[in-house]
C-alpha cells in the first residue's frame, strides 16, 4: 500500500516544534510493510488543507492519506471540515472502531472529531495529533486497510475475504 502523510500542525509548519508524530507514523507504516510516497506538515487552515489533500488524491499516487493532528475541540481544530469538502464517501466503521479502542484506553476518546472517508480511490484517514494517539489510532486500522484497498480497486482477490467458511 501507498501512504501519504500529513502533520497538521500551526507550530511545525512554522517550525516552532518538531513534528513528532508524522515519522512515528512513517515507521509504522513501513514496519507494516507500506510505503511512504510522501509527507507534509502544514498549518491548521482549512483551505490549505482541503488543497493539500485534494493534490495528493488527485495524483493517484496513494491508496491511504493519513492525517495527524486538528481532530479535537481547540477552535483551530480544523482538520474533519477540511477532509469533508474531499471525501466523496463517508467510513464511519473506521471512525467507530477507533473511537471504541480508544475508549478503553482514555475517556478523551469521546472528544475527537476524526473522520474517514473516501475520495476517488484513495482512503483519507483523520488520526490525532500525539504520537501515541495516532499509533493506536493506526493499529485498530491497519488490519482492515489492505482488504479496503483491493475493494476500491476492484481487484479480483477482494472477494476471498467474504466467502464464509464452511464448518
Amino acid at each position: 500500500m501507498r501512504f501519504g502523510i500529513l502533520t497538521i500542525s500551526d507550530r511545525s509548519s512554522r517550525g516552532e516544534r518538531l513534528d513528532v508524530s508524522g515519522p512515528a507514523l512513517m515507521e509504522a507504516v513501513i514496519v507494516h510493510g507500506g510505503q511512504v510516497v510522501v509527507t507534509g506538515v502544514v498549518p491548521d487552515e482549512i483551505e490549505v488543507i482541503r488543497r493539500q489533500l485534494s493534490q495528493w488524491v488527485e495524483s493517484g499516487l496513494l491508496d491511504v492519506i493519513l492525517t495527524t493532528g486538528g481532530t479535537g475541540f481547540a477552535p483551530r481544530d480544523v482538520t474533519p471540515e477540511a477532509t469533508r469538502l474531499v471525501i466523496e464517501r463517508l467510513t464511519p466503521g473506521l471512525d467507530e472502531a477507533m473511537r471504541a479502542a480508544s475508549l478503553k484506553i482514555t475517556p478523551h476518546a469521546m472528544l475527537s472529531r476524526a473522520i474517514t472517508g473516501i475520495s476517488k480511490r484513495t482512503i483519507i484517514i483523520n488520526l490525532p495529533g500525539s504520537p501515541r494517539g495516532a499509533l493506536e489510532n493506526l493499529q485498530v486500522v491497519l488490519p482492515v486497510l489492505a482488504h479496503a484497498v483491493k475493494l476500491l480497486h476492484d481487484d479480483p482477490d477482494s472477494e476471498k475475504g467474504h466467502l464464509a467458511s464452511k464448518p
